[in-house]
């Protein structure tokens, strides 16, 4: 089985697949050991992420309760509905589920790939960085050797640049000097759209190489949905794990004011009308969990097919899951 087989038959081989399902044991044993409790939630949901960075994939339910139908969005994330069981006094607890994210395709991408979330009560985004290099040496069973750094000194370190105040001119300055394709003509008009073309071009490939690398402290514009730490600059409490240069977790420190939170939804849904798309609905249920009082806690999602990738060496995503799109 090969990415050159018959359509009908997997791009995965036999190997790999039962390589996923050794992970996917080796997750639920870590967890179990842990005491922290595996949860399903809802797939389909009447909210969606407003994060201008993700697209949803639509479906609509017709039926009883429904008769001109009802519009529905498929999960971009478990981290919601897991939130409303946070706040329902769930203790810790964790979820391996599909999610789907639209117009994500290529070699590290399918709009339908497996996530793990889980979420700590107690935890801060430092001691949950302990936790995910604790699951993922179990499961790679070898010491991998470990780098912490914040989102500031990486850009100073690999670009001599103030990530945190450089201006919009010094930003482009920057990704033409360093040779990032197209850099000159472009127009972004956002400080984060620049860090990012920084990040992806410039600094992402070196992370990792042989071990974990996780990055913390982010701008605060990049806060989604981590809480910001007061400071000169301000920071959001969030981290990314990279390793061999690709990117395989993002975690917050979570953030649980229900005002704020919304404030963000809002902020992002101005973004997309801004840019065009339409606003999305906003996920009352959670804002209404939030007010009620959501334990202070960290949470952190890991893509398991890249995770996979990892160990295995895979170069494409395909050779580690069954049936990628243009096969499903």
């Amino acid at each position: 089985m090969t990415l050159n087989s018959p359509t009908w038959a997997p791009t995965a081989t036999l190997e790999a697949l039962r390589a996923r399902a050794e992970l996917l044991a080796g997750i639920r044993a870590f967890f179990r050991a842990a005491g922290v409790l595996e949860v399903e939630t809802p797939v389909c949901s009447a909210a969606a992420a407003t994060d201008p960075a993700l697209d949803s994939l639509e479906t609509s339910y017709l039926g009883p309760g429904a008769p001109q139908g009802r519009r529905l969005f498929l999960h971009t994330s478990p981290e919601f509905p897991m939130k409303r069981l946070l706040a329902a006094g769930s203790g810790p607890i964790y979820q391996i589920c599909k999610v789907f994210r639209n117009g994500e395709l290529g070699r590290r991408h399918n709009p339908e790939f497996s996530l793990l979330e889980w979420y700590r009560p107690g935890f801060d985004h430092h001691r949950l960085m302990d936790e995910v290099a604790a699951l993922v040496r179990s499961l790679f069973q070898q010491p991998l050797p470990e780098e912490r750094i914040s989102y500031g000194a990486l850009f100073q370190r690999h670009l001599g640049l103030d990530a945190h105040r450089a201006s919009l001119d010094e930003l482009k300055d920057c990704a033409i000097q360093a040779g990032v394709p197209g850099a000159a003509n472009l127009d972004l008009p956002q400080r984060d759209g620049w860090l990012d073309l920084l990040l992806t071009h410039c600094i992402e490939p070196e992370l990792g190489r042989g071990g974990l690398c996780f990055v913390y402290h982010y701008p605060a514009s990049q806060a989604a949905l981590a809480r910001i730490r007061p400071g000169a600059p301000p920071v959001a409490e969030r981290f990314e794990l990279y390793m061999d240069g690709i990117e395989l977790a993002n975690g917050f420190h979570e953030l649980g004011d229900a005002a704020e939170q919304r404030q963000r939804f809002e902020q992002d849904n101005e973004r997309r009308r801004a840019e065009g798309r339409p606003k999305l609905p906003l996920d009352k249920n959670l804002l209404a969990a939030l007010a009620q009082g959501l334990p202070p806690c960290a949470g952190v999602a890991l893509g398991v097919d890249r995770l996979l990738m990892r160990r295995l060496g895979a170069e494409r995503i395909e050779q580690v899951i069954a049936f990628p799109l243009d096969r499903a």
